[in-house]
């Protein structure tokens, strides 16, 4: 089947076509063109001729276009979850919890929509200010340039389009190449809507080309999630735009010596460790557990471990799936590899067949190795004891990464501590750091990124305050 792109809204086919491929079994999940330099051309000044048509639409129009394609995205939730793990072997499971997401932040983005509105500020507070008064509106930065990865190939992407959506800001979404099918899917769905031409764009576009859509003027805003050095690098390039990034992270979780539901811990630790076969930036990679429960935790992890059902992504009870290709399964077997040779136990796991790579832990890895310090973005995950609070909080902090942390415990004031000392962009207390509500701000500091995702908190990012002062008004 070939899937075709989308310019200011209308289904466009290109010159040359490529195949998406299942990382499972190589089969072939559908077939995409790449779109053609016109067609980028004419994608990127639609966004920026209807910029202001956009943005004077009204609140109901824009919040009904969303709501049209919550509705319909959730009649076709098994058409779309199939289509992901065709494209991306993420475990049938988690692409239906994808799609609900997706669902859900159409859902968020309606409402925000309706309630999306300005403040009034009076200014009589000092000498010669009387009867002023400012109305504080907050409008789109301009076009929107959003490039979305390939681990959630539909949500990620949504996070990208309904936040602009809702605040009147055409966007221009460049997909992941390797899972660029659902979103385009997604097109046939926002394409059943009234919105303007030009308010959105699908745009497959080779990663070598992206640079020159990061250039373009017309494209004030860019909204990138994916690796570090591209992210910030995106950055560097572009000094003037603004430019939220959503980069990489090595997610800790702290098990605190009054944690009783042992067993609790261990599964949520467990399942958010391997889900999406480790490649989520909020996946969990390392884990400190206080000295006192070590050697009750410790085996009911690898137990709980052992228990996701790895194997065909297609099957009902598989949770973890093959990684997106090949490379990236040898990459993460040859971190495995070098943390082992310079001392790290395998407790479970440690190999790789093709694209998959047995879900692994880890104890006694040195903090220099890759596995510890940088991101796995696999199955794999580091478990060791700490004596306290104080050394487990000091060895989160111990990364150039701060995306979020987990900690579990049943003491307030720790918790409190944890959200004070831990520097990462959230703080999950009583559960892995891998949660997240897709209203919550999202988003992390030091080389995980800057801004904030989460549909509030996006459309914050993608407008800026303008203000109208009023004179000669009454108190």
């Amino acid at each position: 089947m070939h899937t075709g792109y989308w310019v200011a809204g209308t289904y466009r086919t290109g010159e040359k076509s490529f195949a998406v491929t299942s990382p499972w079994d190589g089969a072939t999940a559908g077939t995409a063109y790449w779109a053609t330099e016109a067609d980028v051309e004419r994608a990127v000044a639609a966004a920026h001729t209807c910029a202001r048509r956009t943005a004077s639409l009204p609140a109901h129009s824009r919040a009904d276009a969303l709501d049209h394609v919550r509705s319909r995205l959730r009649q076709r939730c098994e058409e779309f979850a199939e289509l992901i793990t065709a494209e991306s072997g993420k475990p049938l499971f988690w692409s239906r919890v994808e799609v609900n997401r997706a669902v859900s932040t159409f859902g968020r983005a309606a409402e925000e929509a309706r309630r999306w509105s300005g403040r009034m500020q009076r200014l009589d507070t000092e000498p010669g200010t009387e009867g002023r008064l400012a109305l504080v509106r907050r409008v789109p930065r301009g076009p929107v340039l959003g490039i979305s990865p390939f681990n959630f190939p539909l949500n990620l992407a949504v996070h990208k389009l309904a936040p602009a959506l809702a605040v009147g800001a055409p966007i221009v979404l460049k997909p992941a190449p390797k899972t660029p099918l659902t979103v385009l899917r997604l097109g046939e769905l926002l394409a059943e809507t009234e919105l303007p031409p030009g308010a959105w764009s699908v745009v497959p576009v080779a990663d070598t080309k992206a640079a020159e859509l990061v250039a373009d003027p017309r494209l004030p805003v860019v909204s990138f999630t994916g690796s570090g050095p591209v992210g910030w690098g995106i950055r560097d390039s572009a000094p003037r735009k603004h430019v939220t990034l959503e980069l990489g992270g090595n997610a800790a979780v702290y098990v605190h010596q009054d944690w009783t539901d042992t067993d609790y811990a261990a599964e949520r630790i467990a399942t958010f460790a391997m889900y999406q076969a480790g490649q989520s930036c909020v996946s969990v990679q390392r884990v400190f557990v206080h000295r006192e429960l070590y050697e009750d935790v410790v085996p009911r992890l690898v137990k709980a471990v052992e228990s996701q059902g790895s194997g065909d992504p297609r099957a009902e009870d598989t949770r973890v799936g093959p990684l997106i290709d090949r490379e990236a399964a040898e990459r993460v077997q040859h971190w495995v590899d070098e943390a082992v040779r310079a001392g790290a136990r395998v407790l479970t796991g440690g190999l790789r067949h093709g694209s998959t790579y047995e879900p692994t832990v880890l104890t006694g890895v040195p903090p220099q190795e890759k596995v510890v310090s940088e991101e796995v973005f696999g199955p794999v995950m580091v478990v060791d004891p700490v004596e306290s609070e104080q050394e487990a909080f000091e060895r989160i902090n111990d990364s150039r990464y701060g995306l979020q942390a987990g900690i579990f415990t049943r003491d307030v004031e720790l918790a409190f501590r944890a959200s004070s000392e831990l520097e990462v962009g959230g703080v999950i207390v009583g559960d892995v750091p891998s949660f997240r509500a897709d209203q919550m701000p999202y988003g992390g500091v030091k080389d995980s990124g800057v801004g904030r995702e989460g549909v509030r908190a996006a459309m914050t990012d993608l407008t800026e305050e303008r203000v109208t002062v009023l004179t000669g008004v009454l108190p």
